[in-house]
């Protein structure tokens, strides 16, 4: 089956059998501060997995997009990406373990054609210390499942992964017993980390046998937890079934399934290929790659899965309207860019990444997700300026690499040191990794002590930042007299406006004051629109004319940080700090910022002698970053 037919057989399989189909949810959770992404199928409802009730009712499926920033590292081997979806089906206090099971075995092996020769499951293997017992009634719902189809599923016990690299897997094993750490579900982890009132359950994890051989640098034997790639889980059911209470684990009144399923991975087992790459939504990309190229995928593996998987990473997050910063989403997008870029130069790609592989990794997504297809044009400029931007980036540094390192042979004189690479870096913005990649294609030779050197000269630059600013705030950025007080608290309430009228991306990267103006440095796209000039100069100068009272205290730092202050980009604190506040009447902070600098004591001195705030200039400081000139006139 093809990857469409799949995710379209799901829905239909779970429609048919009175589940709601709910629609995906945005790839930025917006009702959710402690995460960027949308990482699970689950995590969208969980506030009805805790209890509320869902307006579509307790039978749900969907098929959700997701991105997990922590996998980034992880990409360039057959089976890991960072954007995957997943097929989920929920009970909500309805059907439970035995219904469940059953049927996504017949989904996987009457819908999709799965052998289920090929199939072992896991199941949680209890805690006795905690009073949970082990799941045997999933493992019994499982023996049953394969005994249907004339297989004999014995269980056997492995506990932890280590366990079960020690004993490997015996003749007629199928069904194999987990401890917390592989086969419990809870929102802080381990049975025995989760507090009272935290509710929680066992799963019950499917993985398809590819039958490759095993790769003894994951242990000395093979069992489906193991990492070696010969086993792919393929989907997790979930059963929410006890709360944690003062006296141990009791059951839950409503007990709930959440259950997630990997759309490529089980194109991948239908495939009968272990290479989640080959699968028809992304091996479009991967094709695109060989003709632009030039290279074969099978040499250049990891650069080409690097490049198809972040761009539908990116893809989807533009489409989903984030832009690439230097903070949260926008700087995981900028990251996403930026690697798939420097891959494209590994294997011959000197320009027009997104250009010519954007629309290929879209058009696959049109039809299932409208939303790709009329957002196509936009999202294509929006990546394409990124792209722009981080090759000048590469051309500035590869100019400044011959300048420091030279063409010639390799000598003596020439070789890579810890030292140019940390100027090239921090002066210029050039990634480590393109330092090494331009010395190789030079056959210029690494020094030995390079990253020992670049980790020595990183932490001079933040000594020197670190003694800078304590000097520039023990003089006022500049000074301690009337003017700089004023300007310095005019950068305060500049720097609240910033963010009400371009959004909370902005942050600070950099301020100066001298007698004569301001300039501050922060985070933002693209050039500020005259309108949004205007609007800022209009915000400060009503809190100038309303005479807000400016007063500081000093907080622990995770305090000040808690209740909302903000500190300049990259900067280290100790272990407290000095906050200043600006009150509207009502007792609203309206600016509330880490300082060490010097104030007015209200905000109405800054209009003394008739001055008001004003932008004098505005333009790009590096990528990514503006900055502002302004004045008191």
């Amino acid at each position: 089956m093809q990857v469409d037919e799949i995710r379209q057989a799901y829905l239909d399989f779970f429609q048919n059998r009175e589940h709601a189909v709910i629609p995906r949810a945005n790839l930025v959770p917006h009702e959710d501060p402690t995460t960027l992404f949308t990482g699970s199928g689950m995590q969208p409802l969980l506030p009805y997995l805790l209890g509320q009730p869902h307006p579509k009712g307790g039978r749900l499926v969907n098929r959700q997009p997701c991105f997990r920033a922590e996998d980034v590292e992880e990409v360039g081997d057959n089976r890991h990406t960072t954007f995957f979806e997943m097929l989920g089906n929920w009970s909500l206090g309805d059907y439970f373990k035995s219904r469940q099971l059953e049927w996504f075995f017949r989904f996987l092996t009457e819908e999709v054609g799965l052998d289920p020769a090929r199939l072992s499951v896991t199941v949680f293997a209890g805690d006795e210390d905690l009073g949970i017992p082990r799941d045997e009634e999933s493992a019994e719902v499982w023996q049953s499942l394969f005994a249907s189809v004339d297989i004999t599923a014995e269980t056997a016990y492995v506990g932890s992964d280590d366990d079960g690299g020690d004993r490997g897997i015996h003749a007629g094993e199928r069904i194999f017993y987990y401890d917390g750490s592989k086969n419990w579900w809870s929102r802080v982890g381990e049975p025995s980390e989760m507090p009272e009132g935290e509710p929680g359950g066992p799963d019950s994890e499917v993985f398809f046998d590819f039958g490759t051989e095993h790769d003894p640098g994951y242990g000395t034997y093979c069992h489906p937890n193991c990492d070696c790639g010969r086993f792919l889980e393929i989907g997790n059911s979930v059963f929410m079934q006890y709360v944690k209470r003062a006296d141990g684990f009791g059951e839950l009144p409503q007990k709930n399934v959440d259950f997630g399923g990997g759309l490529e991975r089980i194109a991948a087992a239908a495939a009968d290929n272990p290479d989640v790459f080959k699968i028809d939504l992304i091996w479009p990309v991967i094709d695109a790659l060989q003709s632009i190229s030039g290279s074969r995928y099978e040499d250049e593996a990891e650069s080409f899965r690097v490049i198809a998987d972040h761009l539908r990473s990116a893809v989807f997050m533009a489409t989903d309207g984030v832009t690439p910063s230097n903070s949260q989403q926008g700087y995981v997008l900028r990251r996403l860019v930026r690697r798939a870029v420097r891959h494209g130069l590994r294997i011959g790609i000197d320009q027009g990444v997104i250009e010519r592989l954007a629309p290929v990794a879209m058009e696959v997504y049109q039809d299932s997700y409208p939303e790709i297809a009329q957002r196509q044009p936009e999202v294509i400029q929006l990546l394409q300026k990124e792209e722009a931007v981080f090759r000048q980036t590469i051309r500035k540094g590869i100019k400044e690499f011959d300048k420091l390192v030279g063409k010639a042979e390799p000598s003596a004189n020439n070789t890579l040191t810890g030292e140019i690479i940390f100027k090239l870096y921090d002066t210029y913005g050039f990634p480590v990794e393109l330092s090494f990649e331009e010395a190789r294609k030079r056959d210029i030779t690494i020094a030995d002590d390079w990253k020992s050197v670049f980790e020595q000269e990183m932490q001079k630059q933040r000594d020197r930042s670190r003694t800078a600013a304590k000097g520039q705030f023990k003089g006022g950025l500049g000074g301690e007299g009337d003017i700089h007080r004023k300007y310095h608290t005019a950068t305060h309430l500049m720097y609240r406006a910033l963010r009400e009228v371009l959004g909370n991306h902005v942050l600070q990267h950099g301020s100066n004051i001298t007698d004569e103006r301001l300039r501050f440095d922060f985070s933002h796209p693209d050039k500020l629109a005259e309108e949004e000039k205007h609007r800022i100069e209009e915000l400060v100068n009503e809190r100038i004319e309303k005479d807000l009272k400016v007063t500081s205290e000093e907080l622990p730092t995770g305090e000040a940080f808690d209740r909302g202050a903000y500190g300049a980009f990259g900067d280290t604190y100790g272990d407290r700090v000095k906050v200043y506040s600006m009150d509207e009447e009502n007792g609203e902070n309206y600016s509330f910022e880490i300082c060490g600098g010097p104030h007015v004591e209200r905000t109405s001195e800054l209009a003394e002698g008739g001055r008001r705030f004003k932008i004098k200039k505005e333009e790009s400081s590096s990528a990514g970053v503006r900055r502002i000139k302004a004045v008191l006139e």
